[in-house]
């Protein structure tokens, strides 16, 4: 670690007005950046802590039915809160351990973007909509590959707004010792057709699979899936999977999560 000065804003103006200070960077949980300042690999000279922020917390219903949540709501609170979602709520119940789950948030975890991380998969199969300070963003523009999203300097995530599908599920094949997805595939039936995002498998980041959307759109079953594949080039390759076998893991998570969705 080294030193830096911290900001706690109560507001979410003092918020955005602490954010215009030169090296300031937003801190949700600090469950990844945290790490971060510990390895070095960041290095800001100014954090605004986002937890006091009363305004970016807590889940409600939209008016057109959508299930809306604060960015600085965590994990545990909407694998509590999200039942109108249950994929969602299990998909938060399971991401790392009661430690990470009652830290980490949501908006913070969409920021990072970290090509493991669970909630980009339930984002992007959802068609949600990420709402920050600026404007809100569609699921489909607002990734942009392994850490990098859309979001600008400065920008905070209010909440994101989750259509609810008629079906859904997420599987998740863990790394044991960091339950994050080594491949987790979300999978969101909806009535003008069906989503598929795969995360912890490409080196681009969380991604839709077309093929399978277009087959489960037809027939929402998991014999839909035969004879579809992904190749390994681009997949992630580490001492945990090679490339060809994480891509078998995403036809093997999603018939699962197809079965699972009923």
């Amino acid at each position: 670690m080294y030193a830096f000065e911290i900001d706690r804003p109560a507001t979410l103006a003092d918020a955005i007005t602490a954010l215009g200070a030169e090296e300031a960077q937003a801190l949700g949980g600090g469950q990844t950046l945290i790490p971060a300042l510990k390895q070095r690999l960041a290095a800001p000279a100014r954090l605004v802590a986002l937890s006091g922020v009363a305004e970016i917390k807590g889940i409600r219903t939209g008016a057109d039915g959508a299930l809306c949540i604060g960015g600085g709501t965590t994990h545990a609170e909407v694998a509590a809160g999200a039942g109108a979602y249950p994929a969602l709520a299990a998909l938060a119940a399971r991401i790392g351990d009661p430690a990470v789950r009652n830290r980490g948030t949501i908006g913070g975890s969409l920021a990072n973007n970290d090509p493991s991380a669970c909630y980009p998969a339930a984002v992007l199969a959802s068609g949600a909509t990420v709402v920050t300070t600026n404007r809100e963003i569609a699921a489909d523009d607002f990734f942009e590959g392994m850490f990098t999203t859309t979001l600008e300097d400065g920008e905070i995530i209010t909440e994101v707004r989750f259509p609810v599908p008629e079906k859904a599920n997420y599987q998740k094949f863990e790394q044991p010792a960091s339950r994050f997805a080594l491949v987790g595939v979300f999978v969101a039936k909806y009535a003008d057709g069906v989503r598929v995002a795969v995360t912890g498998a490409s080196e681009d980041g969380v991604f839709r699979w077309s093929e399978a959307e277009a087959a489960l759109s037809k027939d929402f079953a998991p014999g839909a899936l035969e004879g579809l594949s992904l190749s390994g080039e681009g997949m992630i390759s580490d001492l945990h999977g090679s490339g060809d076998y994480r891509a078998h893991l995403v036809a093997v998570m999603t018939r699962r999560a197809v079965a699972a969705a009923g």
